[in-house]
Formats: structure tokens, sequence, C-alpha cells
């Protein structure tokens, strides 16, 4: 009977995991790359009871039965406490994509060899995805004294979702590995993140220069200092990255990269980058998509439909180059072009937007039936996207003034899809708007007994009552309800604080609209300060705040009828022209 397991079956082992394609890694950089090992594995005994399920696993991975030889290995490992079965379990569970067998067998690999490099570098890496991130520090500060080249950056992984306790670990953690590694590349970039991302910009663009003098092109770290350069206002935000590419033109990383963060200063720039990228690449899709929408967003739109119509002739992004060569021909007042690419449009990203605009072309030129008809064969082909297109209709039909041709909609929708919320949530509205209170509080309540934590309905109907009823007590309540569960809520925010003013708690009411305002300035908002503000005698504050709201808005309905409830005619001296 064999006593040991062949050289031959490990190798066998190590090709049939070596042949799968790698796990994604977590780092922001590229992991470095270990060296393998040199040194021949030295055959060992195995008890016999071992050696069945290792040849079963070994067989089964040939005919890449894989849930079977890991099951195996996952079994033998912690029996066998063999460094080799260790290694292939962790690679095999890696290739599976089963992290948290991955985890347990890496373990189990750094305690039969806690200096092995590559165990110690998977082990942080699979720490640090399942949000352990100081648990890896040790284990990459081992690699970095073997290598010099640990991926210090990944412990940032998510750092910003962190709670700032544990923000703080980390970033002590980080500053420990700086006592032992002051000069590593890798860490002063990881010390540089954090500090840009809590705002210390000063301090990083310190560290990134000590970088700089190791790596003059580390490419993750010329991206970081020209956007902190740009946060800071610097007038030549990009000299190192202009530099690094004219010592590599061919870095198509960094230009595209470098083309991104133009768009946010300089959109003729941003184009030149992205021209140079399309020439190296000119059936690249996504050049050719960020090429057009730059070009839109500088006003060349023939330049913008010339790239869109590469791309429908190279047969890639359809969906969104008609969508985009109809808002180009809508914007041209060509309406029966844009309708043509707008119908041309499937079950995509932009969907719901082509649908809704031509839908709107439609209802501009007075041909509702068309409309009617375009949305209800739009229902029959794309049956997942019925709520969707019922509430795209009735919300055009609604804004052009067709109120009861809306009703008629969402009445026949919810007749469909009676579960809805977001249907009966627009029909109640609707309602509303047509003075049917019976009906908007009917729709609210029905969606507030199937969902009752949902905080839109619980404020909409408690906004209703304060502003329609004097069930304050009642819209009181409701409004509480939803408060607590969207405490920071600008709408509900102002909602509390009408609903406090109705029942004459003025201070109350001010703080909570202050708070709306300051959050959400909404001419809406503002007509509800400026109320309180001007019957609790603070009329000055009051005019300002209406001011500012009429410079934005001066037609909004809710703050013209508030200015002409009050008689007001004048704020600041300056007299009111409002309309009827």
């Amino acid at each position: 009977m064999l006593r040991t397991l062949a050289p031959a079956i490990l190798a066998a082992l190590l090709a049939a995991c070596a042949g799968a394609p790698p796990v994604e890694e977590v780092a922001t950089p590229e992991q470095p790359t270990v060296p393998e090992e040199k040194a021949e594995p030295a055959e060992r005994q195995f008890p016999d009871e071992s050696l069945y399920p290792l040849l079963v696993a070994e067989f089964a991975l040939r005919r890449q039965a894989y849930d079977v030889a890991l099951e195996n290995y996952m079994d033998q490992a912690p029996r066998l406490r063999d460094p080799g079965v260790s290694a292939h379990t962790t690679h095999l569970a890696q290739f599976m994509q089963r992290e948290s067998e991955a985890l347990e067998a890496v373990q189990l690999w750094v305690q039969l060899e806690p200096d092995n490099i590559e165990a110690n570098n998977t082990l942080a890496t699979l720490l640090v995805r399942q949000g352990r991130n100081v648990e890896a520090v040790p284990h990459l500060a081992l690699v970095a004294r073997h290598t010099k080249k640990a991926n210090f950056p990944m412990l940032l992984s998510d750092f910003a979702d962190m709670p700032p306790g544990k923000q703080a670990e980390l970033q002590a953690a980080i500053e420990g590995l700086a006592r032992e590694f002051p000069d590593d590349p890798a860490l002063l970039l990881t010390r540089a993140l954090v500090l840009a991302e809590t705002e210390q910009f000063d301090q990083a663009i310190e560290l990134l220069d000590v970088l700089f003098e190791e790596e003059p092109f580390q490419q993750q770290a010329l991206l970081l200092e020209a956007r902190i350069l740009l946060r800071q206002g610097a007038r030549d935000p990009f000299r190192r990255v202009e530099r690094a590419l004219a010592a590599d033109p061919g870095d198509t990383r960094l230009r595209l990269q470098y083309g991104r963060l133009l768009t946010s200063t300089d959109m003729a720039a941003a184009r030149e980058q992205f021209e140079i990228l399309s020439a190296q690449s000119p059936r690249d899709e996504d050049l050719l998509m960020s090429l057009a929408l730059i070009n839109r967003e500088i006003g060349d739109d023939a330049r913008a439909e010339t790239y869109l119509r590469q791309l429908l002739d190279l047969g890639q992004r359809q969906d969104e180059a008609h969508y985009f060569l109809g808002r180009i021909a809508e914007d041209a007042g060509n309406f029966e072009t844009a309708v043509s690419h707008y119908r041309q449009v499937g079950e995509s990203r932009e969907f719901a937007s082509a649908s809704s605009r031509l839908g709107q072309i439609l209802i501009s030129a007075g041909k509702f039936d068309e409309c009617r008809a375009w949305f209800a064969r739009q229902r029959e082909s794309y049956p997942g996207r019925r709520e969707q297109l019922f509430g795209i209709e009735a919300e055009l039909l609604r804004e052009a003034g067709a109120l009861k041709e809306s009703m008629a909609v969402l009445n026949a929708a919810l007749a469909e899809i009676p579960e809805s919320a977001s249907l009966r949530y627009a029909r109640s509205m609707l309602g509303e708007q047509q003075d049917d209170l019976a009906l908007m509080e009917s729709d609210l309540r029905a969606i507030i007994a199937r969902d009752p934590d949902n905080a839109t309905a619980l404020n909409a109907l408690g906004y209703s009552l304060a502003n329609r009823t004097e069930r304050y007590s009642e819209a009181y309540e409701l409004i509480s309800r939803a408060l607590a569960l969207s405490p920071d809520e600008p709408a509900i925010l102002d909602s509390m604080g009408w609903v406090l003013y109705r029942k004459g708690r003025y201070e109350e009411a001010l703080d909570y609209l202050t708070r709306a305002y300051a959050a959400f300035p909404d001419p809406e908002v503002a007509a509800h300060l400026g109320e309180v503000l001007w019957v609790s005698g603070k009329t000055g504050a009051a005019s300002t705040v209406w001011q500012g709201a009429l410079r934005k808005d001066p037609d909004h309905e809710v703050l013209v009828s508030t200015l002409k409830r009050l008689g007001i005619t004048s704020l600041n001296g300056e007299p009111l022209e409002l309309g009827d």
C-alpha cells in the first residue's frame, strides 16, 4: 500500500490550481508577485486513513469536480497539518471563490509556515476582504520584510465607510508600520491616501514628495497628488502627470485617468486626451462614448453625432447611441428624427429616459392617442417594465395638465398591479392636486397598511393633513413616525416645522424649518420658513429668505400664493410683481 503522497500527485494538484483563473485582488494597486518556492518538497509519510481522501481529491480535480476535491482537502488539511496540503487547499478554495474556506485554509498554512510570504500575503488579502483590515497588518509587515513589495494600500479598502473608531484603529496600525518601514513607497502612498481622506492635504503632499524621490512616476501617487492640488485650487495641478505622459506617451491607463480628471476642470483638454486614446484604440466603445458625451457637454453636437454613429456602425452600445442621437435631434428641433431614435432604445439603462422623452414629444405635439398607443405597445413588449411605464405615462400627462387622462392611466395601472406602492403614491398625489382628499388619504393609508415604515407615505399623509385640514394632532403623529425613520430628510423636517407652526409652536417650527432650508433650499421650504419668520415678527429675515427663493423661481406656486395670502407687496423696500 502507498504510504507517501508522491511528488507527481502534488504536481498534478498544483497544475490543476494553476490553470484556474486568478481571483480578483482587493488591493488598489496590483498585488506584488510572490516568488515561487525553489526547494523541492520533501516526501512525507501520511497515515493510511488520509491517503484515500487525498487521492479522491486529486482525481476529483482531474474531473473538475471541484466541490468534491475541496470537501476532502478541507477535511484532511487540519488532520495532516502539512504545509503543502494547506497550500493546495487554499489555492483551490480561492479558485472556487469560496472565501470562508480559503481563509480557514490559509490560516492553517500560516500556522504551519509562519514565514511563508505567499501564505501571509494571501491571508492579509482575505482578511481585508472580510473587513478585518487591522488584523491584516502584521501579515503585510512580514511580506514587506522579505520582499519590500507589500501591498499596503489594500489596507484602505472601504476606509471611507468605516466607523470613526475603526478608522482611528487602522490609522494607528499604519503609523506603527511607518516606524518600521519609513521609506517604503507603498506605505508612503497608503499614509498619503489616509491623510487625503481626512483632508490633511498639506501633510499628504509632503509624503508624496518623499515617495516621488524614489518612484517619480508612481501612477496612483501622481493621480492622488493631482486630485489634492485640484481641491486646493493649485494653478498647475497636473504638472507631474503631464511630465509622466511626456516620458511615456503610451501609458494609456494614466492618460485615461488624466482625461477623467480633466472633465471636472477643462472639457476641451479632456477631449484632447480622449482623442489621443481613441486614435490608439479606434474601436474602443468606451472611448467613443466618452468622446460623444464630452463633445455634447462642450456643445459640439456635430462631433458628438460622429462618434455616436461610429458606435452604431460598430454595433456597440446601440441603446446609448440611439438615445443620445435622439437628444441631439430633439435639441435641434428635429422631432421626427428624435422619435425615430428613441423608438430604437431597448431595455437598457436609457429605456425609461427614452420612453419619457418620446412621450413628451408626442404630448407636446398634441398626439395624445399616439402617445397612449406607444406606451401600451411598450408594456406588451416589456412586461417587466409595466409599472415603470404606467408611472412615466401618468406623470407626462399630469405635467401636461391632462389630469383626467393621468388619473385614468393610474386607475388602469392599479387594476393590473394593485400592490404597486409607487403607482398608488402617484395616484394619491394626483388626488390631492385635484382636491380629492378622500382618495389621497385612502391611497396613502393603503401604502402604510402594507408598509408601516414607509417614511415617504407617512410624511405625505401627515403634511397633507396639516396643510389641508385641521387634524393637526393626527398629522403630528404621522410626521413624527416618518422623522424617526428618516431624521435628516429635509422634506420631513419641513413637514414637522409646518405642523408645529399650524399648532402654534412657532419657535420649535423655526428650528425644523431652518434645518430643512439649510439642507435643501427649495422655494416651498423657503415659503414655509419665511411665513413662520414673518408671523414671529422677524420680517427682515423673512424678506431675505423669500427674496432668495424668488430669484431662483419667481413663479413658484406655493411661494407666490404664500406672499399673496399674507398680503405682502414689497420685500426689504423693493416692490413685488407677482403673477396671477
